[in-house]
């Protein structure tokens, strides 16, 4: 969202977007106080009617007081109107310059797994227009302009407007006090709802695995808790406002007898005319009113406020990432310096210092035990995670700093876990975007996923996880390389892509995998199977967060390293368990101006496990 001249661009984009609309709600201030000045109207014609024509009992003064008034309801209405299309408008404005702003910082909060709650998320977007379009913002705009009753009140006679003040502060009193007393329990009350949603979808998520290892209590239990203390603080919240709105209650039905007494002790004293008794109790309640409103509509206000407060802390967190220039389209070249990776949850150290270098066509097979931080490696390829120190490269450009809307074309990743959509098969194989089916049918044949997609109920266009059609571990995981390889990616990345897949499917992946080294694309992938390993040219082998091998298959796996048949061998240590990243220097070049190679490890033992 671009940002207007004379707009402090230190704003939170939430908050940019309403001062964009300044002059709106100015306009809106403005109809305002128009439709408040007309609004003593029909406090004018009766005054008039008690004053002049039942005194001289004239049609012709009544005629024309009548059509007066009647022509100033329709300029009233029409300026109604106008302020009502042009709370829509401000409305929509805001919904539209936020909406995009608002999806991608809830994406870009799921990449650091952090829990944005986008049921919230949305709720709160709904809440936040609903009340710039509904009676309680007018409540609000309405109130400043029981001064201008009183006023009038004043002209009437000066008690009268003494009596509205103090009727005004009386019901200022009572809306503090409603501020005080409720808000901090409906926020309570609003946090607890929103963790007890997270529960309940978190738990249905899984509802399969918790009803068949009886779960379903457990997960009752912690949503219940949470859903109770809602209640709990609800139901204070509502008490509270019950006694104000009680007090409020008891000072609203009083208040035309009160007033219309003020009005004939005036009237009696002579200070008034009958006409004034009528306007005095009239403007008594246009002065009080809108005070009246705001105590009644305070929870609703609240719970905007608490939306506007939500969606500003979650627009203010997310960094926007800047317009920068394009980059030609790369070809593969990877380059790690130094590269150095934290969680994001926890900011955990995982990857500490790796280099290696990747030349364009190469084909790389990341290996190491459980938790060595191999799939750290490939979500910082991709540009998913941002290195903490160091820089991952891709063609020499930064890949985080990349545009991912502008790099994304050119990679296929293959996550650990399934991460398909609701869309046809062939829509998730082109990545959401406009189908090309000639590339979407060569991928999926590139995978020997083809006739399998043919079998399904309507074929290419059926839709998965609509209720009605489930895909088994092996065909998601196939789909998941076929979108990867779709339009032939200059870099393809994947995490264990063999991990759900049988002997016919492995072999198909290994017969793309060699399409793909033929067509010098860079493949990156993790791995523990002997089959795929083989396909490398290099192999990576990390522990516990670092390097402890990086060179050509052949060496690191030592198949160059065998120790030759002699009276005195070399004696070279085996990597010890105790300092297992210690890599074993190559021999000294013989050539003193020859560059060493760079160093190369026996992979240890269990890597490949």
């Amino acid at each position: 969202m671009s940002t207007p001249q004379g707009i402090d661009v230190n704003l939170s984009p939430l908050k940019r977007a309403l001062e964009d609309c300044r002059g709106a709600f100015y306009l809106m201030s403005f109809i305002t106080l128009v439709i408040t000045v007309f609004s003593i109207a029909p406090i004018l014609y009766m005054m008039n009617v008690f004053d002049r024509v039942l005194s001289t009992n004239s049609t012709v003064t009544l005629v024309s007081l009548l059509v007066l008034v009647m022509g100033l309801y329709v300029f009233w209405t029409a300026m109604e109107w106008l302020r009502t299309r042009l709370m829509i408008r401000i409305s929509l404005r805001i919904d539209w310059d936020m909406a995009a702003d608002v999806f991608d910082a809830c994406f870009k909060k799921s990449l650091q797994h952090k829990d944005p709650n986008v049921h919230q998320v949305m709720a709160d977007m709904l809440t936040l227009r609903q009340f710039m379009t509904g009676n309680q913002i007018l409540t609000l705009i309405d109130a400043p302009f029981g001064v201008f009753f009183i006023f009038i009140g004043f002209l009437v006679h000066p008690l009268l407007a003494l009596f509205m003040v103090g009727a005004t502060v009386v019901m200022a009193a009572a809306a503090l006090f409603t501020k005080k007393a409720t808000s901090p329990a409906l926020r309570a009350a609003s946090e607890n709802n929103a963790e007890a949603n997270r529960l309940a979808a978190s738990g249905l998520k899984y509802a399969e695995t918790a009803l068949a290892m009886g779960m379903l209590p457990n997960l009752r239990r912690r949503w219940h808790g949470k859903h109770r203390t809602f209640l709990q603080y609800q139901v204070n919240a509502s008490e509270a406002s019950g006694f104000v709105s009680m007090f409020s209650g008891v000072l609203t039905k009083a208040m035309p007898t009160l007033q219309m007494t003020v009005g004939v002790l005036l009237a009696g004293a002579g200070l008034i005319s009958a006409g004034g008794v009528i306007a005095a109790t009239f403007l008594i309640s246009k002065a009080v009113g809108p005070l009246s409103d705001l105590i009644s509509k305070w929870e609703d206000m609240v719970k905007a406020r608490m939306a506007y407060e939500r969606l500003d802390a979650l627009l203010a967190a997310h960094e926007k990432s800047e317009s920068k220039m394009s980059l030609p389209a790369p070809k593969g070249h990877l380059l790690a310096a130094d590269l150095c990776v934290n969680a994001p949850t926890n900011n955990r150290e995982i990857l500490k210092g790796l280099n290696f270098e990747v030349p364009v066509g190469g084909t790389v097979a990341v290996v190491g035990p459980n938790a060595a931080g191999k799939s750290t490696l490939l979500k910082t390829i991709v540009g998913v995670w941002k290195p903490t120190s160091g820089a991952m490269r891709l063609d020499g450009a930064d890949v985080y700093e990349w545009s991912h809307e502008e790099l994304g074309p050119y990679i296929g990743y293959v996550p650990q876990y399934a991460s398909l959509f609701e869309a046809t098969v062939a829509e998730n194989i082109a990545r959401l975007g406009e189908v090309d089916a000639d590339k979407v049918v060569e991928a999926a044949q590139l995978v020997g996923m083809h006739e399998v997609i043919l079998s399904f109920p309507q074929g290419y266009d059926t839709i998965l996880f609509n209720g009605e059609f489930e895909l088994s571990g092996g065909q998601a995981q196939r789909l998941l390389i076929a979108r990867a390889l779709y339009g032939t990616p200059s870099l393809v990345v994947m995490d264990e892509p063999n991990a759900n897949l049988d002997d016919a499917a492995e072999q198909a992946l290994l017969q793309a995998i060699e399409a793909l080294k033929k067509k010098n694309t860079t493949i990156v992938f993790s791995a523990h199977r002997p089959k795929l390993i083989a396909l490398a040219d290099y192999i990576l082998v990390i522990e516990q967060g670092r390097q402890v091998a990086f060179g050509p298959a052949a060496d690191v796996l030592g198949l160059n390293n065998k120790p030759q048949i002699e009276p005195s061998p070399p004696k070279v240590s085996a990597p010890s368990s105790t300092s297992p990243k210690a890599p074993v220097e190559p021999p000294a070049a013989t050539d003193p101006n020859e560059p060493k190679p760079a160093p190369v490890a026996v992979v240890p033992a269990g890597a490949l496990a």
